[in-house]
């Protein structure tokens, strides 16, 4: 069963990554981010369109980087339209807390289980903790684009 799995986890990985959703420059986009990982050499930009109520109204992404950057990125993207920048914030620590947490601590009210358990087939990076840094490199720039920052990096 845990080989299952661990193996349909890998499928959406490799998916996300040969396919990346959002993988574009959105022409309306008003707040973005550079994301950097030197150890990896991922590098990303995230781009939001926020709309005049606070939410994020469209998300996208464009760069290189490893197979669990990039899917993260991907999956990031999807889950993050339509969420106030509470929300997504709040979504940003349950997945980090998701990656880094033996045992992480009971969820915001903000986050929607569901979410979270998409973003699931990343928590082996747990670990591998050097990889931690890829799996949540772009969310860490879609927290610096909603912030106003124009660059994140992982370390």
């Amino acid at each position: 069963m845990f080989d299952d799995l661990r193996d349909l986890y890998q499928e959406v990985i490799l998916d996300h990554s040969k396919r990346p959703r959002n993988f574009r420059h959105p022409p309306d986009a008003n707040h973005q981010a550079k994301g950097e990982n030197p150890l990896c050499g991922d590098r990303l930009i995230v781009y939001l369109t926020v709309d005049g109520d606070g939410r994020i109204a469209d998300a996208a992404f464009l760069g290189n980087g490893c197979a669990i950057s990039k899917a993260s990125a991907s999956l990031m993207t999807e889950l993050v339209k339509g969420k106030s920048a509470a929300e997504a914030k709040a979504l940003f620590t349950g997945f980090h807390d998701l990656c880094t947490c033996d045992d992480p601590p009971p969820l915001s009210d903000l986050v929607r289980e569901e979410d979270l358990e998409k973003l699931h087939v990343l928590s082996g990076v747990r670990q591998f903790p050097v990889r931690v840094k890829c799996a949540t490199l772009a969310w860490h720039a879609m927290d610096a684009a909603m912030a106003g920052a124009a660059k994140a990096s992982t370390e």
